[in-house]
């Protein structure tokens, strides 16, 4: 496996800047997930590291060397993409081996048989091997499309959005499988989601990207207890931040502007009256919607609670977090 280094790289199209003077570095072995909303630049970062853009200024750097002029194949990398694109008349023996049998990589047959058995093995479908790409489910092609980068083993796994395509509970299936399967072969990966859960499952380093900028880049839990701002602190947590005036509650800082009350950051236990305007059961967790002057907030409670919509409970913050102006974290 590789690092991957991006120094101030930048690319636009006509008018549009999609990524803009963006430097990260995927260390080797880690799990890097790039966050993001559509347009945030995600894809357009992972084509740049594949070669299948040029960029207009700054380096890619995989495993210490600048590969800026190499081609995709010279670059040793691997791409899963959200769609299969597996070829439907062959088996999934055939669609595996398929990478291996290309001139570039003149892999003799029988390393080809012994890698599709192992990456099969790794993936659970060896029991697949023979059927037709077109007899299987949605995971198991999906399963397959990650199984063709696998056997190549590249420097470089880059996944962009592999999964959101599925059913949750596939979702979640291949979500463990794929973090399994980093953690076994020691492999290096950069996965583009802008599913909030998918980064804070799999990851071990997160990079936040809004409108072509890298605006934070740490650990799951360092995004998340620490953002540097408002847009950040929105990109991660289910149920989403409550984001409200700062003079709501006393006690908010000089310059802030916004106080950001995770859900479970809200004690139920004197503070302001508000009343709930909702109860949302979901098992593991009980949602409470309340309102308080006139502003929506959404926080937990107990699951087995008896509040009903139009009871009064009071509530005060806890560990909030304060915004200025321009969304900008006040520590």
């Amino acid at each position: 496996m590789a690092d991957v280094v991006l120094n101030n790289l930048s690319k636009a199209f006509g008018e549009t800047t999609a990524v803009e003077n963006l430097s990260m570095t995927v260390p080797d072995g880690s799990f890097v997930v790039l966050l993001g909303p559509t347009g945030a630049g995600k894809t357009t970062t992972l084509r740049l590291i594949s070669g299948l853009e040029q960029a207009d200024a700054g380096t890619v750097e995989i495993n210490g060397r600048a590969v800026n002029n190499d081609t995709p194949a010279q670059r040793n990398v691997a791409m899963v993409f959200q769609q299969y694109s597996l070829y439907p008349h062959m088996t999934v023996r055939e669609n595996l081996a398929f990478p291996l049998r290309s001139p570039i990589l003149k892999t003799p047959e029988d390393e080809i048989t012994r890698k599709v058995q192992d990456v099969a093995d790794v993936l659970h479908i060896a029991h697949k091997l023979d059927n037709r790409a077109t007899a299987l489910s949605g995971g198991e092609m999906q399963r397959v499309s990650i199984g063709r980068a696998l056997v190549r083993e590249p420097s470089i796994f880059l996944m962009d959005e592999p999964l959101s395509s599925l059913d949750a509970k596939l979702r979640a299936d291949l979500r463990i499988e794929l973090k399994r399967i980093h953690a076994s072969l020691g492999a290096t990966l950069l996965y583009v989601t802008h599913d909030q859960i998918e980064a804070m499952t799999m990851a071990t380093h997160v990079g936040v990207l809004d409108q072509g900028r890298l605006v934070q880049f740490g650990s799951p839990r360092e995004i998340y207890e620490n953002p540097v701002s408002l847009y950040v602190a929105g990109r991660l947590g289910m149920p989403r931040i409550n984001a409200l005036p700062a003079d709501l509650f006393p006690g908010a800082p000089t310059g802030a502007k916004t106080i950001g009350l995770r859900p479970e950051h809200i004690d139920q236990e004197g503070g302001k009256a508000c009343k709930v305007v909702r109860v949302e059961h979901l098992g593991d967790q009980t949602r409470l919607h309340l309102t308080l002057e006139g502003h929506d907030i959404v926080t937990l409670t107990d699951v087995h609670t008896d509040l009903g919509t139009g009871d009064e409970i009071a509530i005060q913050p806890r560990n909030p977090l304060y915004f200025d102006a321009g969304g900008d974290r006040i520590v």
